[in-house]
């Protein structure tokens, strides 16, 4: 890889986990949405495996609830499988355009989404209806474009618990599937030693950005940093729809 090329990723990392510091927001979609402007879909992904398990660790030893989750949600990580497999098929035999479209239609559908949280709220009776088709779903769209907020992120916003649950369960999805990811990837040949190696050395600016946007969050009104990121997610996601578009 070229200096630029290095130093364009290494500066993705630093500004997705600054960012997610300060929100709270998935690193991997805001590093994904910075890495796919100037890399393609293939190249991006894989760049993104390493530093996003590593923060989604750290949550999930300070959230708890880790039997909890896995009780309550164990099919929804199970079902999340079949649909990974699936989304890197598609994304291994595709061009460039067709992930970098899904990509950022995912990620403008979401940050409007997110402007709305708690106006939608599922039964329980929904949420076990809900909840394979959900995996199977958030599987195929992980698989194809290395997010993993969409849509399990929203389901699992819409169910009534426990906010440190909350976070938990989604890092538990988020951990899980890019273990699968790392290893399909491998499979295909797409996740190699330069790729290992440069997000190695994305940890050390990952960790700095992530204390660095704690620090921030902690003096500010989250509300309003929390905005400016969406705001920042949907300016991406309307970038990349336009450059597929023309």
């Amino acid at each position: 890889m070229s200096t630029e090329i290095i130093t364009i990723v290494l500066g993705a990392y630093f500004i997705s986990a600054f960012l997610k510091g300060i929100s709270g927001l998935g690193f991997s979609t805001i590093c994904l949405g910075l890495l796919a402007i100037f890399l393609e879909p293939k190249l991006a992904i894989p760049l993104v495996f390493l530093p996003s398990l590593c923060s989604n660790v750290i949550v999930m030893l300070e959230a708890g609830h880790f039997l909890e989750s896995l009780k309550r949600f164990w099919l929804l990580y199970i079902s999340a499988l079949p649909g990974l497999v699936i989304g890197i098929i598609f994304l291994n035999n595709s061009g460039s355009d067709g992930p970098r479209l899904i990509l950022g239609v995912i990620m403008l559908i979401y940050s409007l989404w997110a402007f709305r949280i708690g106006v939608i709220h599922l039964s329980e009776k929904h949420e076990k209806s809900l909840v394979i088709p959900m995996g199977v779903i958030s599987g195929m769209v992980n698989g194809a474009t290395g997010s993993q907020i969409m849509p399990v992120m929203p389901f699992l916003l819409s169910l009534k618990m426990d906010r440190n649950l909350l976070v938990q369960t989604m890092n538990c999805a988020f951990t899980f599937n890019t273990l699968v990811m790392i290893t399909g990837f491998s499979k295909i040949g797409l996740y190699t030693l330069p790729v290992m190696t440069l997000s190695v050395a994305g940890i050390l600016p990952v960790a700095l950005g992530v204390y660095l946007g704690g620090r921030i969050r902690r003096r500010a009104t989250e509300a309003v940093f929390r905005k400016m990121v969406l705001g920042l997610l949907m300016l991406m996601g309307i970038i990349l729809i336009t450059m597929v578009l023309l």
